[in-house]
């Protein structure tokens, strides 16, 4: 073990000595940014750089350090505790798990600062659907596009509005579309994973109410429920997921409904499964799932939320995204890296994407297998216009991740033999 250390500590002072002109005479473990920087020099160092943990988290395990650390749109990383809560077993039909899903659901109306009295949750094993007549799609990326996929597949006929995937959806182009026609069904995304811009969907719900006070509005929050402070009235269907900003693990999705308009989806159901209206009754008359629920997985995800309250709630929860998006922001600007949203728009704290450097050493296989060999998984990018990657900052994940990610992406680009600061120019 202590070869091992010594030579990554001589591994280490080379590197700095040839590009810093000095020598370390600190003790390298007990200094932390060197600490950082021996981490990512060495490969089959345990991955993952320890987190910070807020209040009711956990603490690190060796779990916990072998885990890689996912900077995606999920799925995302958890905490020890939460994946501890996993291995619980508890019947479905049992009184306690019955009165946790009852929590679960309130808690969520509470989370989104609705009132309980108009709008209820409704759990799903899979996505919640509805049969509607005509759907006007808001799309800024591919998330808003694969709603255009589900209507065509369930033969629903609708319009896809497109925009610039680095734009979030023009509040004027919504008003001039919406008073075209006569749409049963308003729906756009939220947070727009494909490139990271987040739309504005309280001013575009506002102007859909005011030009058709009975369309149904359907916000797309998959990303950025839990993450973000926002005004959810106008919405008066919300759908989401265990595993995104609330910091469950994947096997859910929730929809958080207005009661007036999910009674007006009774019957209008093309799926057994799938029927939102009737899993809601099921849910109010006996408390129970229709099909096998995901016990653990609501376990888990009582545990989830009981670590959000600790954080301070949301917006504790959506400042410490932002602090993690500004640390990575702040260390690509530095390298050169341009983000595909420009500066001047709104691509939130969610995830960012970064254009490609413009180098012919520059490969994104071997960028992320590198990174990967360190402990740290980013994203490919998913735009159709440019060549991007993706960093998110979102899950169990904390300032000092981003910082770690930053230093092990100036070794990676060093071990390419791409220079920085580097350059985007091609795009």
């Amino acid at each position: 073990m202590q070869r091992r250390f010594r030579s990554l500590w001589c591994k280490a002072n080379k590197l700095l000595t040839a590009n810093n002109n000095f020598r370390i005479v600190l003790n390298p473990w007990f200094h932390p940014p060197i600490l950082r920087l021996v981490r990512c020099l060495s490969t089959d160092f345990p991955v993952g750089a320890p987190s910070a943990t807020p209040a009711g988290g956990g603490g690190g395990d060796d779990g916990e350090r072998r885990s890689k650390k996912l900077f995606t749109p999920g799925p995302l990383g958890v905490s020890p505790t939460v994946r501890a809560a996993l291995t619980r077993d508890l019947g479905s039909r049992d009184g306690e798990f019955i009165a946790l899903v009852k929590s679960i659901r309130e808690q969520l109306v509470d989370i989104a600062e609705l009132p309980a009295e108009k709008y209820t949750a409704v759990l799903m094993q899979g996505s919640g659907t509805f049969a509607v007549e005509s759907v006007l799609i808001l799309a800024s990326g591919a998330y808003g596009r694969r709603m255009g996929e589900i209507c065509l597949k369930a033969d629903l006929p609708h319009t896809v509005v497109e925009f610039a995937e680095n734009e979030p959806v023009q509040l004027s182009e919504v008003r001039r579309v919406v008073q075209s026609g006569v749409w049963t069904c308003v729906c756009v995304v939220h947070c727009e994973t494909t490139s990271g811009v987040v739309n504005h969907i309280d001013e575009i719900g506002h102007a859909v109410k005011s030009l058709g006070p009975d369309t149904f509005y359907v916000v797309d929050a998959m990303s950025s429920f839990g993450g973000v402070v926002e005004n959810y009235e106008t919405a008066d269907f919300i759908i989401s997921s265990a595993n995104k900003c609330l910091q469950g693990v994947p096997g859910f999705g929730f929809v958080i409904a207005d009661k007036n308009k999910l009674k007006q989806c009774q019957g209008r159901s093309a799926s057994l499964s799938l029927d939102l209206f009737e899993q809601w009754r099921g849910l109010e008359s006996s408390g129970q799932f229709r099909f096998t629920p995901p016990t653990h997985v609501l376990l888990a995800f009582a545990q989830a939320l009981r670590e959000l309250k600790q954080e301070g709630g949301v917006p504790a929860r959506a400042k410490r995204y932002a602090e993690n998006n500004a640390i990575i922001k702040r260390r690509l600007k530095s390298l050169g890296f341009e983000r595909f949203v420009p500066e001047d728009s709104d691509d939130g704290h969610i995830i960012t994407s970064f254009k490609y450097p413009a180098h012919p050493a520059f490969s994104f296989d071997r960028f992320y297998q590198e990174l990967s060999n360190k402990g740290q998984l980013i994203y490919p990018g998913k735009v159709t216009n440019a060549d991007c990657f993706r960093i998110g900052n979102i899950g169990h994940l904390f300032p000092t991740d981003m910082e770690h990610l930053g230093d092990c992406i100036v070794q990676v680009l060093m071990d390419m033999g791409v220079p920085t600061p580097v350059s985007s120019s091609q795009l």
